[in-house]
């Protein structure tokens, strides 16, 4: 099986980025993209602002703590959609193979390219120029043979870098670093394999395949393959979201009317995750569960899809109007959907119905 060529591209602090391309006086700023407000989170950070410890999706209260004289501004979403879509119309010049991963990044599979370059680096190279003279904006780039070592590849010298793991330097590359850099290995998995005396991928390859899948299941599999640098996903090309939704459960149950805090920050969450992408959701959706765990779905296609923040909230709380039961029912669940996604240009379809 021949070898693959996997590019990974990550826009370096895309929004934030954006936003000082087009305002002269905030570069080498510190600039925060985010909504105002005790419950809104960071859409994205300069590499400015991170040096005083701003991360996305911290609390924005928090990144003003840190950062009080960063400068605040509202996400363009709008702007950023269009931005993104010049990325990939160079990544089009290149291959075909292009997976978008949100508006800042993607993998390309260069294995065969349209421009005859010679290897997957030179490649690389080509499109960071291209973006960075046309768009006057930089990207990170990972070359790798697979897809999960690209993704790691391109964050090895951000912002601005290029870094290139060659088919017979992933053994090495991979030994020594901690497992949490491994794909899947969260905080919970993390203590796991710690409890096991495993902190490095190389302790990880000590362990044999039985044990693994004894341990973690179907996982075990996964992360034996990816300690031995193992990742035969393809790239897939126009991948579509179908939905992205948020629900928490309430430390206690509680009535209708006590949800509208929890509706509001989960809102916020899903419409600032939508906001990555580069199609439209239509469909507002509510989810709650009874105390009794009995699940109930509201939902509503507006005439036009929903253009902010306000709205999808506004909709999802008329939304809660539309639950018929009996005052004193209690709930221990709620969810805030967005879906039915389509293209910006796509005509009107009918409103889709949600079970």
């Amino acid at each position: 099986m021949a070898v693959r060529k996997i590019v990974h591209i990550d826009m370096d602090a895309f929004y934030a980025s954006v936003e000082q391309r087009g305002k002269p006086e905030l570069r080498g700023k510190p600039v925060i993209v985010a909504w105002r407000g005790n419950r809104s989170v960071v859409c994205a950070a300069s590499y400015e602002a991170r040096k005083f410890g701003v991360r996305s999706a911290m609390p924005a209260v928090r990144a003003e703590r840190l950062c009080p004289e960063a400068t605040f501004l509202a996400p363009d979403f709008v702007r950023y959609r269009a931005v993104s879509r010049l990325t990939r119309d160079i990544f089009k010049r290149h291959t075909d193979l292009v997976e978008p991963l949100s508006l800042d990044e993607a993998y390309l599979d260069v294995t065969e390219n349209k421009t005859g370059l010679p290897t997957a680096t030179r490649v690389a190279s080509a499109i960071r120029e291209q973006i960075r003279q046309e768009l006057n904006l930089t990207a990170s780039a990972g070359v790798a043979p697979n897809k999960f070592l690209a993704k790691i590849a391109s964050d090895w010298r951000k912002p601005d870098g290029l870094f290139v793991i060659q088919p017979d330097e992933v053994d090495a590359f991979l030994a020594p670093l901690p497992v949490g850099r491994l794909p899947g290995v969260g905080t919970v998995t993390g203590e796991k394999l710690e409890n096991l005396g495993i902190k490095t991928v190389n302790d990880l390859r000590e362990l044999d395949l039985a044990t693994l899948e004894g341990r973690f299941g179907r996982y075990g599999l996964r992360m034996y393959e990816l300690a031995r640098g193992i990742d035969n996903h393809p790239v897939v090309p126009d991948r579509p979201t179908k939905s992205i939704s948020a629900e928490d459960t309430f430390e206690y149950d509680v009535l209708l009317q006590d949800t509208e805090l929890m509706v509001r920050r989960l809102a916020e969450k899903v419409w600032s995750a939508s906001q990555k992408e580069s199609r439209i959701a239509h469909t507002v959706v509510l989810k709650l569960k009874t105390r009794e765990f009995n699940i109930l779905t509201r939902s509503q296609t507006p005439p036009t899809p929903p253009s902010s923040l306000d709205e999808v909230i506004e909709i999802a709380l008329a939304l809660l109007e539309r639950v018929d039961l009996e005052p004193q029912q209690r709930f221990r669940l709620v969810g805030v959907g967005l879906s039915n996604f389509r293209e910006p240009e796509d005509p009107p379809l009918q409103p889709a119905l949600f079970e």
